[in-house]
């Protein structure tokens, strides 16, 4: 096997080489973020900074994970930009009138409506992974922000997260939603490897089990919208199929995402209980190879496509970043953990597709989004927004599977992932 091909198998020096030289080009790329309040800047194909958009909450939590790892894996300059985020996170977008994070603000620094869980999630990740870097206000931050995420979207009855209220947090949308309950469970993990509160994995888990029933119910298809009483919407954008965040059908990249975090969360939670780890790996088995049968090489070029139906037939086949990322991430976990060489050779597959066809190496980073034929467009992610997805999936396939990504970078050896 040539060194061309080495570069893209799992456990080789040349793999481990060629996720640095990605990880060291990422970081270098988003350093433009922070706008003179901390708030993050939407970033261009380039890396400039647009400026005329809106300066979101959950991109400046995400750049402050970013660089909270980055500081933790040494790289020069990394904790002043994390810091930079977490002033933004206490400061310009957090309400100080009515509580909690504003979804972002206008260019002119008008407060964007209403309070998304999903922003809060990525505060509270934003928070645990800055904490772990030694950022001095990451600690209140991450005090405030699971307070008010408790008051506020933490249905404990229920065992999940609603998703919008108003700015003033007096009324509550009756959409209910997986995608935010998907990076709550992240952030959960987090904040229970962080701070030793192992309530927080409780939740994690009560999360998952309810996603699994309805997953089981739709052949591991995960539905993603519902109604306020949590009844699957399957309808839900059925005339507006590529919306960013709640599109219609079946998302196979969240499939391939909830497999890696119910993976994480049950090596985590039953250390001791080989039959309760193996019931839940299979149920991640079950997700991630759903979605790549549905996903992956489905039109007659490589690329994992969008959304589907609930057949599996795809609807929108533009190939987003993310979900490559995700797919290399899991596609490595569950190798770790099933030993089954299929997982080994699909990461070899996501890794040469990343580096032939969706890594920019004109401008850096990767290209967010692609149509079926592989050629860049923006039509829903225009520029290179954050380096969130594609940074974890340089970290992640060398990391313990049990462990949170930024716990893990923290515990590692400073070589590990050299």
């Amino acid at each position: 096997m040539n060194e061309y091909n080495l570069k893209y198998q799992i456990d080789t020096a040349e793999n481990r080489a060629f996720l640095k030289e990605l990880r060291e080009e990422l970081l270098s790329f988003g350093q433009g973020f922070p706008s003179p309040g901390g708030g993050s800047y939407y970033l261009g194909d380039d890396g400039t900074p647009w400026k005329s958009r809106s300066r979101e909450t959950w991109i400046t939590s995400r750049m402050a994970h970013v660089y909270s790892m980055g500081a933790l894996l040494g790289y020069e300059g990394s904790i002043a930009l994390a810091e930079a985020a977490i002033k933004g996170l206490t400061g310009e977008l957090h309400d100080k009138e009515n509580g909690g994070w504003y979804a972002g603000l206008t260019c002119d620094g008008e407060p964007l409506p209403n309070k998304q869980c999903y922003a809060h999630a990525f505060v509270i990740l934003a928070a645990a992974s800055a904490y772990l870097a030694g950022s001095k206000a990451a600690e209140q931050l991450l005090t405030e922000a699971l307070r008010l995420y408790d008051e506020r979207f933490w249905n404990e009855e229920e065992g999940l997260s609603c998703d919008t209220w108003n700015t003033e947090f007096t009324v509550l949308d009756d959409y209910r939603g997986l995608n935010a309950n998907m990076h709550t469970v992240e952030a959960f993990l987090a904040v229970a490897d962080v701070l030793s509160d192992e309530k927080y994995r409780v939740r994690a888990g009560r999360i998952i089990d309810r996603v699994l029933g309805w997953a089981k119910e739709n052949d591991w298809r995960i539905p993603e919208h519902f109604t306020k009483d949590w009844v699957p919407d399957l309808d839900c954008n059925k005339e507006k199929p590529d919306d960013p965040f709640k599109p219609y059908g079946a998302t196979p990249g969240h499939g391939i995402e909830w497999a890696r975090l119910i993976t994480q969360w049950a090596l985590s939670t039953y250390k001791d209980d080989a039959d309760a780890r193996k019931k839940y790996s299979n149920a991640a088995e079950c997700l991630y190879n759903r979605a790549i049968e549905d996903a992956w090489n489905r039109d007659g070029a490589p690329g994992l496509v969008y959304t589907t139906d609930w057949e599996g037939k795809p609807v929108v086949h533009d190939r987003m970043h993310w979900t490559l990322a995700e797919a290399i991430n899991t596609s490595a976990v569950l190798y770790r953990v099933t030993g089954k060489e299929k997982y080994a050779s699909e990461y070899a597959e996501f890794m040469r597709y990343l580096d032939e066809k969706v890594r920019d190496k004109t401008n850096g980073s990767w290209f967010h989004q692609m149509d079926k034929e592989n050629r860049v467009i923006g039509t829903v992610w225009p520029g290179k927004s954050d380096l969130y997805h594609a940074f974890q999936a340089t970290l992640i396939p060398y990391g313990p599977a049990d462990v949170s990504v930024a716990p893990a970078v923290k515990q590692m050896t400073g070589d590990w992932y050299d």
